[in-house]
């Protein structure tokens, strides 16, 4: 009960920010989810300096008024303090605090350097850079080019009108000091997920050249709990198109954060921003300096220890785009630099509509390159018409993961598993350990209920036995009828490779025990129904002629 009243007492402080926006004209606006999701996590690492600092000075541990005892403490003093915090907490100083903001918004003897007045909304601006600047090392994420991307960015700058800006933050800044994030550091990566799909649901659109689709957390988790078995400890996890990083997340928190450190790349800003979120929430501070943001096709920015070739790691996961217009590289991703990475082949472009070039048979190749030798493991979401395609690159690539013996299973999901796409996916698992002579192949299509998201969309949820069930049979290569196959790599050679379970489940005859007079009986039975549907089969015909008759003499007798 005490996790279920934390969840809504924190959605219920994420939706009273949404609020302030829309009071000030910013619902819906393109600046909303960085005012949101800024002063959210600015809330958050308030907090915790807060909560890490009473852990790390036992003197100051159950101190009523902690803020006005640092705010005493002399500066040598508090300079060792903030050296004791640790690496995923940031270095706060005495003016960043959000009480401190709260205790001078009304303050207008607050002069600049300069000497002129210092109105609230810079001041509050001004405080989110400073914090960025001061952090800059630990908390920031990288361009392709190594370029620093901050932590903050000023939130007044989306409000128009220059009168209400500091009315804006003054809002903002009352809403921040009414709650509390003390007792959600106890919590685990389940509160979490929650509440970061919560938080960005209103964001997580289309947006960018490569837009992503949101991955569920229970498909998250589903991979998660496939992929890891048993205890993993210092493995590399990459993503390269990670969007929010739900994929990678739900995989660190099966590893152990501790045990893992992840890679990313993804060409959308607005994703990686919200990635850091999540690596911040979930205690993965020390793998923000692997977040990238840049094209990973063209400029995948992962490389070896030696810097001479692509790092390969030991977890991949990934739901890339499906279909993207990338007709602007095709011909570079095409050229002799990239043919041993895109192997396969790359897609054409096609003369009508552009946007349906199949981009994930080019991350599904980048991926495979990316894997580990003999022991990298994968796992990667793709339309479900890609375990069948007859011919071309799908076709290529099936082939040479059988080939290898690479294929560990598929799981076929329901439609509409992903509330965003109508696509019918499957995920499919590589290992490259070569343990595995056969692979499981199943279809899940027929679990879940349909339910409807925001009132509009349709969107099929599996229940917990439905995903236990799914886990299990998976991990325990179990043949069921009409739901999971076995099969050697030498009978997928001659179904030409496909990864479709119904392709190899077998067509099962009833037979039933009839005594001769019970078999004559039900022939009898099928005679007579016969003969009386070949009547009525006659009578129906020859009312059809006489009609026709009819029609034929009225029209003769017209003329």
């Amino acid at each position: 009960m005490q996790i279920e009243s934390l969840t809504i007492r924190t959605k219920r402080m994420i939706d009273d920010l949404k609020t302030i926006c829309a009071n000030f004209g910013l619902g819906g606006s393109p600046g909303e989810y960085k005012i949101i999701t800024q002063v959210f996590l600015y809330k958050y690492l308030n907090d915790k300096f807060f909560y890490q600092v009473r852990k790390a000075e036992p003197s100051l541990a159950k101190e009523k008024n902690l803020e006005a005892a640092l705010e005493a403490m002399p500066d040598d003093q508090y300079e060792m303090l903030l050296a004791m915090l640790g690496g995923d907490t940031a270095c706060l100083k005495k003016t960043h605090y959000i009480s401190y903001l709260f205790n001078h918004q009304n303050d207008d003897t607050m002069k600049k350097q300069d000497g002129t007045p210092y109105p609230f909304h810079e001041l509050f601006d001004d405080t989110l850079v400073d914090i960025s600047n001061y952090n800059l090392d630990v908390f920031s994420v990288q361009t392709g080019g190594e370029e620093k991307i901050k932590l903050f960015d000023p939130i007044s700058q989306y409000v128009i009108e220059s009168a209400k800006k500091p009315l804006f933050c003054r809002a903002i800044i009352n809403k921040l000091v009414e709650f509390s994030f003390a007792e959600v550091y106890e919590q685990n990566y389940d509160f979490f997920a929650q509440i970061f799909e919560y938080l960005i649901k209103d964001y997580n659109k289309d947006f960018g050249k490569y837009a992503e689709y949101y991955t569920p957390h229970t498909i998250a988790t589903i991979i998660a709990r496939i992929m890891v078995q048993d205890g993993v400890q210092n493995v590399t996890v990459y993503d390269p198109a990670a969007g929010s990083g739900t994929l990678v997340l739900a995989l660190a928190h099966q590893i152990g954060e501790d045990n893992c450190t992840i890679y990313t790349q993804d060409i959308s800003s607005k994703s990686n921003e919200f990635l850091r979120l999540n690596l911040i929430l979930n205690n993965l501070v020390h793998s923000l300096g692997n977040v990238v943001h840049d094209d990973t096709l063209v400029a995948p920015r992962h490389l070896n220890s030696q810097k001479n070739g692509l790092a390969r790691f030991d977890y991949i996961v990934s739901n890339p785009p499906f279909n993207v217009d990338f007709s602007d590289n095709r011909d570079t991703l095409a050229g002799e630099n990239y043919k041993e990475r895109f192997w396969a082949g790359v897609p054409k472009v096609p003369n009508k509509k552009k946007d349906s070039m199949a981009i994930y048979q080019m991350f599904l190749q980048h991926i495979i390159f990316s894997m580990k030798e003999n022991s990298g493991r994968t796992a990667i979401v793709v339309p479900t018409g890609f375990l069948t395609a007859g011919t071309g690159i799908p076709k290529t690539i099936r082939e040479r993961i059988v080939k290898e013996k690479m294929l560990r299973g598929v799981v076929s999901m329901p439609s509409n598993i992903f509330a965003t796409t109508g696509t019918n996916v499957s995920v499919v698992f590589l290992d490259n350990t070569k343990k595995y002579d056969k692979a499981i192949l199943m279809d899940a299509s027929k679990l879940g209920t349909k339910v409807k998201v925001d009132g509009k969309n349709q969107r099929t949820v599996l229940s917990d036995q439905e995903i236990e069930d799914i886990i299990n049979t998976f991990n325990n290569f179990e043949t069921k009828d009409d739901f999971s196959v076995v099969v050697d790599y030498d009978k997928i050679e001659q179904k030409k490779c496909s990864f479709s379970a119904g392709q190899y489940f077998e067509v099962k005859i009833e037979y039933v025990e009839l005594t001769q007079e019970e078999f004559q009986a039900k022939m009898d039975d099928y005679n007579d129904k016969l003969t009386e549907l070949f009547a009525e089969g006659n009578t129906l015909q020859t009312e059809i002629l006489e009609q026709l008759k009819k029609v034929k003499y009225e029209a003769n007798y017209d003329k």
